[in-house]
Protein backbone atom coordinates (compact mmCIF):
# COMPACT_ATOMS: atom_id res chain seq x y z
CA UNK A 1 0.00 0.00 0.00
CA UNK A 2 1.45 3.59 -1.05
CA UNK A 3 2.33 5.69 2.18
CA UNK A 4 -0.47 7.89 0.86
CA UNK A 5 -2.87 6.33 2.78
CA UNK A 6 -3.52 4.66 6.00
CA UNK A 7 -6.38 2.30 7.11
CA UNK A 8 -8.56 2.73 10.09
CA UNK A 9 -6.44 -0.52 11.99
CA UNK A 10 -3.19 1.65 11.00
CA UNK A 11 -3.95 5.04 12.71
CA UNK A 12 -5.76 3.49 15.75
CA UNK A 13 -2.24 1.50 16.01
CA UNK A 14 -0.20 4.61 15.67
CA UNK A 15 -1.98 7.47 17.24
CA UNK A 16 -0.04 7.68 20.10
CA UNK A 17 3.30 7.72 18.07
CA UNK A 18 5.05 11.18 18.81
CA UNK A 19 5.67 11.64 14.98
CA UNK A 20 2.14 11.26 14.15
CA UNK A 21 -0.33 13.65 13.64
CA UNK A 22 -4.13 13.81 12.73
CA UNK A 23 -6.52 16.57 10.79
CA UNK A 24 -9.65 16.56 10.96
CA UNK A 25 -10.09 18.63 7.34
CA UNK A 26 -14.22 18.33 7.12
CA UNK A 27 -15.97 21.11 4.94
CA UNK A 28 -19.24 21.13 3.24
CA UNK A 29 -20.30 24.24 1.08
CA UNK A 30 -23.54 25.86 2.02
CA UNK A 31 -26.00 24.23 0.38
CA UNK A 32 -24.82 21.32 2.86
CA UNK A 33 -26.14 23.31 5.57
CA UNK A 34 -23.62 21.80 7.89
CA UNK A 35 -20.95 23.23 9.80
CA UNK A 36 -17.81 20.94 10.31
CA UNK A 37 -16.17 23.00 12.80
CA UNK A 38 -18.95 22.20 15.23
CA UNK A 39 -19.42 18.74 14.25
CA UNK A 40 -15.71 18.26 14.87
CA UNK A 41 -16.61 20.35 18.49
CA UNK A 42 -18.88 17.18 19.19
CA UNK A 43 -16.07 14.28 18.68
CA UNK A 44 -13.44 13.85 16.34
CA UNK A 45 -10.35 11.19 16.46
CA UNK A 46 -8.48 11.34 19.82
CA UNK A 47 -6.28 14.47 19.12
CA UNK A 48 -7.12 15.75 15.81
CA UNK A 49 -6.81 18.99 15.53
CA UNK A 50 -9.39 21.46 13.00
CA UNK A 51 -8.09 22.31 9.89
CA UNK A 52 -10.38 24.90 8.03
CA UNK A 53 -9.85 25.08 4.25
CA UNK A 54 -11.76 28.67 4.36
CA UNK A 55 -9.95 30.18 6.83
CA UNK A 56 -6.38 28.90 6.15
CA UNK A 57 -6.76 30.39 2.73
CA UNK A 58 -6.09 33.62 0.58
CA UNK A 59 -9.19 35.68 1.72
CA UNK A 60 -8.43 38.70 -0.05
CA UNK A 61 -9.20 37.05 -3.04
CA UNK A 62 -12.76 36.38 -3.92
CA UNK A 63 -12.74 32.58 -5.05
CA UNK A 64 -13.14 30.47 -2.38
CA UNK A 65 -10.39 28.93 -0.21
CA UNK A 66 -7.70 29.84 -2.91
CA UNK A 67 -4.84 28.89 -1.54
CA UNK A 68 -3.03 31.14 1.13
CA UNK A 69 0.63 32.50 0.57
CA UNK A 70 3.19 30.33 2.00
CA UNK A 71 3.81 32.28 5.10
CA UNK A 72 0.58 32.14 6.12
CA UNK A 73 -0.04 28.52 5.66
CA UNK A 74 2.94 27.92 7.90
CA UNK A 75 1.88 30.19 10.21
CA UNK A 76 -1.26 28.69 10.70
CA UNK A 77 -0.28 25.02 10.78
CA UNK A 78 2.38 25.41 13.30
CA UNK A 79 0.03 26.55 15.57
CA UNK A 80 -1.73 23.04 14.93
CA UNK A 81 1.13 21.38 16.20
CA UNK A 82 1.89 20.51 12.84
CA UNK A 83 5.76 20.72 11.53
CA UNK A 84 8.65 19.29 9.88
CA UNK A 85 9.31 15.87 10.97
CA UNK A 86 5.81 14.69 11.55
CA UNK A 87 3.82 12.15 9.14
CA UNK A 88 0.16 14.23 8.80
CA UNK A 89 -2.77 11.77 8.86
CA UNK A 90 -5.88 13.86 6.49
CA UNK A 91 -9.77 12.66 7.26
CA UNK A 92 -12.83 14.08 6.56
CA UNK A 93 -16.48 13.40 7.49
CA UNK A 94 -17.61 12.07 3.96
CA UNK A 95 -14.79 9.75 3.92
CA UNK A 96 -13.18 11.11 0.84
CA UNK A 97 -15.39 13.87 -0.82
CA UNK A 98 -14.92 16.62 1.47
CA UNK A 99 -12.00 18.23 1.99
CA UNK A 100 -9.07 15.59 3.10
CA UNK A 101 -7.36 15.12 -0.48
CA UNK A 102 -7.66 18.94 -0.50
CA UNK A 103 -5.48 19.41 2.58
CA UNK A 104 -3.19 16.62 1.35
CA UNK A 105 -2.57 18.54 -1.88
CA UNK A 106 -1.99 21.71 0.27
CA UNK A 107 0.54 20.51 2.00
CA UNK A 108 2.21 18.31 -0.77
CA UNK A 109 2.35 22.23 -2.25
CA UNK A 110 4.05 23.41 0.40
CA UNK A 111 6.97 20.97 0.22
CA UNK A 112 5.22 18.18 3.12
CA UNK A 113 5.94 15.62 1.64
CA UNK A 114 4.69 12.68 4.99
CA UNK A 115 0.81 13.59 4.47
CA UNK A 116 -1.75 10.69 3.95
CA UNK A 117 -5.33 10.38 4.02
CA UNK A 118 -7.31 7.89 6.01
CA UNK A 119 -9.01 5.15 4.00
CA UNK A 120 -13.04 5.88 4.35
CA UNK A 121 -12.40 8.42 6.69
CA UNK A 122 -14.47 9.23 10.55
CA UNK A 123 -17.29 7.69 8.59
CA UNK A 124 -15.23 4.10 8.65
CA UNK A 125 -13.91 5.27 11.98
CA UNK A 126 -17.35 5.62 13.80
CA UNK A 127 -18.64 2.55 12.18
CA UNK A 128 -15.59 0.39 13.41
CA UNK A 129 -16.98 1.80 17.14
CA UNK A 130 -13.37 3.56 17.36
CA UNK A 131 -12.89 5.46 20.37
CA UNK A 132 -13.56 9.57 19.76
CA UNK A 133 -13.53 12.49 22.07
CA UNK A 134 -14.72 16.06 22.56
CA UNK A 135 -12.04 17.48 24.37
CA UNK A 136 -10.15 20.37 21.83
CA UNK A 137 -6.79 19.09 22.11
CA UNK A 138 -3.88 21.69 22.91
CA UNK A 139 -1.03 21.35 19.91
CA UNK A 140 2.23 22.54 20.93
CA UNK A 141 4.06 25.06 18.25
CA UNK A 142 6.04 22.90 15.78
CA UNK A 143 8.52 24.45 13.47
CA UNK A 144 7.26 24.21 9.54
CA UNK A 145 9.61 25.74 7.02
CA UNK A 146 7.44 25.71 3.10
CA UNK A 147 9.17 24.77 -0.04
CA UNK A 148 6.65 25.65 -2.33
CA UNK A 149 6.45 23.22 -5.27
CA UNK A 150 4.67 25.14 -7.84
CA UNK A 151 4.39 22.17 -10.35
CA UNK A 152 1.38 20.70 -8.76
CA UNK A 153 -1.17 24.32 -9.26
CA UNK A 154 -2.04 25.69 -12.46
CA UNK A 155 -4.01 28.90 -12.49
CA UNK A 156 -5.79 30.08 -15.17
CA UNK A 157 -3.55 32.02 -17.66
CA UNK A 158 -1.89 28.25 -17.95
CA UNK A 159 -4.76 26.38 -18.08
CA UNK A 160 -6.22 28.62 -20.82
CA UNK A 161 -2.99 28.98 -22.49
CA UNK A 162 -2.87 24.90 -22.96
CA UNK A 163 -6.49 24.72 -24.55
CA UNK A 164 -4.55 25.48 -27.82
CA UNK A 165 -1.03 23.94 -26.97
CA UNK A 166 -2.77 20.52 -25.30
CA UNK A 167 0.44 19.39 -23.62
CA UNK A 168 -1.83 18.70 -20.54
CA UNK A 169 -4.76 16.62 -20.26
CA UNK A 170 -7.66 18.34 -18.39
CA UNK A 171 -9.85 15.96 -16.23
CA UNK A 172 -12.63 17.61 -14.90
CA UNK A 173 -14.20 15.77 -11.29
CA UNK A 174 -17.82 17.63 -11.54
CA UNK A 175 -20.86 15.20 -11.81
CA UNK A 176 -21.57 14.51 -15.72
CA UNK A 177 -24.31 16.87 -15.22
CA UNK A 178 -22.03 19.66 -14.13
CA UNK A 179 -19.44 18.77 -16.83
CA UNK A 180 -22.62 18.64 -19.45
CA UNK A 181 -23.47 22.27 -18.29
CA UNK A 182 -27.40 20.24 -17.44
CA UNK A 183 -27.48 20.23 -14.17
CA UNK A 184 -26.99 23.69 -11.87
CA UNK A 185 -23.38 24.92 -10.56
CA UNK A 186 -22.65 25.07 -6.94
CA UNK A 187 -20.98 28.34 -7.34
CA UNK A 188 -22.51 31.82 -8.62
CA UNK A 189 -21.32 31.42 -11.95
CA UNK A 190 -22.54 33.17 -15.23
CA UNK A 191 -22.08 30.45 -17.51
CA UNK A 192 -22.20 26.59 -17.09
CA UNK A 193 -20.44 23.72 -19.25
CA UNK A 194 -16.66 22.89 -18.95
CA UNK A 195 -13.39 23.60 -20.35
CA UNK A 196 -13.26 22.79 -24.49
CA UNK A 197 -10.92 19.74 -24.81
CA UNK A 198 -11.18 18.68 -20.88
CA UNK A 199 -12.66 14.88 -20.16
CA UNK A 200 -15.10 13.95 -17.24
CA UNK A 201 -13.88 11.70 -14.32
CA UNK A 202 -16.58 12.42 -11.82
CA UNK A 203 -14.32 12.05 -8.67
CA UNK A 204 -17.52 9.82 -7.03
CA UNK A 205 -16.86 7.15 -9.32
CA UNK A 206 -13.67 6.73 -7.76
CA UNK A 207 -15.31 5.93 -3.77
CA UNK A 208 -17.06 2.89 -2.80
CA UNK A 209 -20.82 4.40 -2.01
CA UNK A 210 -21.40 2.09 0.43
CA UNK A 211 -17.94 2.15 2.13
CA UNK A 212 -16.70 5.43 1.58
CA UNK A 213 -13.53 3.84 0.79
CA UNK A 214 -11.64 4.80 -2.70
CA UNK A 215 -12.12 1.81 -4.47
CA UNK A 216 -9.52 -0.70 -5.39
CA UNK A 217 -6.52 0.58 -7.79
CA UNK A 218 -7.43 -1.81 -10.48
CA UNK A 219 -10.99 -0.22 -10.71
CA UNK A 220 -9.87 3.31 -10.63
CA UNK A 221 -7.24 2.24 -13.06
CA UNK A 222 -10.20 0.89 -15.31
CA UNK A 223 -12.14 3.90 -15.01
CA UNK A 224 -9.28 6.61 -15.65
CA UNK A 225 -8.82 4.58 -19.11
CA UNK A 226 -12.22 4.42 -19.80
CA UNK A 227 -12.55 8.33 -19.33
CA UNK A 228 -9.29 8.35 -22.22
CA UNK A 229 -7.15 9.54 -19.74
CA UNK A 230 -3.55 8.81 -21.07
CA UNK A 231 -1.35 7.85 -17.86
CA UNK A 232 2.07 8.86 -19.80
CA UNK A 233 0.65 12.60 -20.74
CA UNK A 234 0.50 15.34 -17.90
CA UNK A 235 -2.74 15.65 -16.07
CA UNK A 236 -4.41 19.27 -14.74
CA UNK A 237 -7.50 18.17 -12.54
CA UNK A 238 -10.08 20.83 -11.79
CA UNK A 239 -14.02 20.63 -10.62
CA UNK A 240 -16.33 23.54 -8.97
CA UNK A 241 -13.70 25.08 -6.42
CA UNK A 242 -10.27 23.07 -5.99
CA UNK A 243 -11.90 20.61 -3.59
CA UNK A 244 -12.72 17.31 -5.66
CA UNK A 245 -10.46 17.99 -8.03
CA UNK A 246 -7.83 16.76 -5.45
CA UNK A 247 -9.75 13.31 -5.11
CA UNK A 248 -8.87 12.54 -8.86
CA UNK A 249 -5.24 14.48 -8.63
CA UNK A 250 -5.02 11.67 -5.11
CA UNK A 251 -6.09 8.72 -6.95
CA UNK A 252 -3.69 9.46 -10.13
CA UNK A 253 -0.57 9.98 -7.60
CA UNK A 254 -1.63 6.40 -5.97
CA UNK A 255 -1.19 5.01 -9.38
CA UNK A 256 2.12 6.20 -9.72
CA UNK A 257 1.45 9.44 -12.28
CA UNK A 258 4.28 11.71 -11.45
CA UNK A 259 2.47 15.10 -13.41
CA UNK A 260 -0.72 15.97 -12.01
CA UNK A 261 -1.58 19.48 -11.07
CA UNK A 262 -5.15 21.32 -10.14
CA UNK A 263 -6.40 24.12 -11.45
CA UNK A 264 -7.20 26.06 -7.76
CA UNK A 265 -9.86 28.55 -9.42
CA UNK A 266 -12.06 25.76 -11.37
CA UNK A 267 -15.40 26.53 -12.68
CA UNK A 268 -15.96 28.70 -9.36
CA UNK A 269 -13.32 31.09 -11.60
CA UNK A 270 -13.97 29.62 -14.75
CA UNK A 271 -17.59 29.78 -15.42
CA UNK A 272 -17.60 33.65 -15.00
CA UNK A 273 -14.64 34.83 -16.74
CA UNK A 274 -16.04 36.16 -19.54
CA UNK A 275 -12.29 35.54 -21.24
CA UNK A 276 -12.82 31.66 -20.92
CA UNK A 277 -14.28 29.84 -23.32
CA UNK A 278 -17.02 27.06 -22.65
CA UNK A 279 -17.71 23.54 -23.83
Amino acid sequence: MSNAIVTTDWLEAHLKAPDVRVVDASYYPKIANRNPREEYDAEHIPGAVFFDIDDIADQANPLPHMLPAPEKFASRVRKLGLGNGHKIVVYDTTGFASAACRVWWMFRYFGHRDVAILDGGFPKWLREQRAVEDMPPMPRDRHFIPHVNHTLLRDFDQVKANIELGREQTVDARAAGRFNGTDPELWPVKKGGHIPGSVNLPFADLIDERERTLKPLDQIKARIDAAGIDMHKPVITTCGSGVTACVVAFALHLLGHQDVSVYDGSWAEWGNRDDAPVA
